[in-house]
């Protein structure tokens, strides 16, 4: 893993995005395409806007898979990250050769994560875009996280930590809003991406750095399991890497 402090949370983002457009753009030039992973939050933002930004990468030759979503939360809601990420991305981006959404209000939540399975199976990833969460989640595996499951999509119970995060960002107005389950990404299929670009800002979330790059890896720290990635960049800005020493 490597990891790079920026002063502000507005340069960390200006770096973050320019790593992922290098890395969708040399996935594109070896192999004549790019799949690739995008997380939302509030972490995401500013990667976001430099990438759609960046107005070089031939979006027609990339494929898009969605990391995560709340079960039973339809499309159009205020904290849908199927709207975060059409307002913030495929609206910006129309060339795009395929957008894959989870659908998290889908009658069968099982029958939509294997639908998800066998979608991502046969596109092999480049690059994953992610954050890491207040509690040291990754996507929405909350500790303790399943290592060892194949399954590339899974349904998963947030804990509370997790769900008063989404509150605090000021997603939902009341804790009771905020979904009890979500459809995530498995940590397995995340690192098989073959780069990561991990972006994480703010004060809140020093101590999930702090554990996830200095403490054990565990599924107690969901992303500690990024140090036994081969190919990792985390972008942090200064209040985020505060606590490391």
């Amino acid at each position: 893993m490597k990891k790079f402090v920026y002063d502000t949370a507005r340069q960390m983002g200006a770096a973050a995005g320019t790593e992922a457009a290098n890395v969708i753009e040399q996935a594109i030039e070896e192999n004549g395409r790019a799949n690739i992973i995008l997380a939302t939050g509030t972490s995401q933002m500013g990667m976001l806007e430099n990438l759609v930004g960046a107005g070089r990468i031939d979006w027609s030759k990339v494929t898009m898979f969605h990391l995560d979503e709340y079960i039973g939360l339809p499309p159009d809601h205020p904290a849908s990250f199927r709207k975060y990420l059409k307002e913030r991305f495929t609206d910006k981006v129309p060339a795009l050769k395929q957008a894959n959404f989870v659908n998290g209000d889908a009658v069968e939540p099982r029958q939509e994560c294997e639908r998800l399975g066998a979608l991502i199976a046969a596109h092999p990833i480049d690059a994953a875009m992610v954050g890491i969460g207040e509690n040291g989640h990754l996507a929405f595996n909350d500790p303790p996280a399943d290592f060892e499951t194949e399954e590339p999509y899974i349904i998963v119970e947030l804990d509370e930590r997790c769900r008063k995060q989404q509150l605090g960002e000021g997603w939902f107005e009341t804790l009771e809003q905020v979904p009890r389950r979500a459809i995530s990404m498995s940590i397995r299929q995340i690192m098989k991406s073959a780069r990561l670009v991990v972006t994480v800002p703010d004060r809140r979330k020093a101590e999930a750095v702090k554990n996830a790059l200095e403490g054990p890896v565990t599924p107690m720290c969901p992303a500690s399991i990024l140090r036994r990635h081969g190919n990792c960049k985390i972008f942090l800005d200064a209040e985020a890497a505060s606590l490391l020493s």
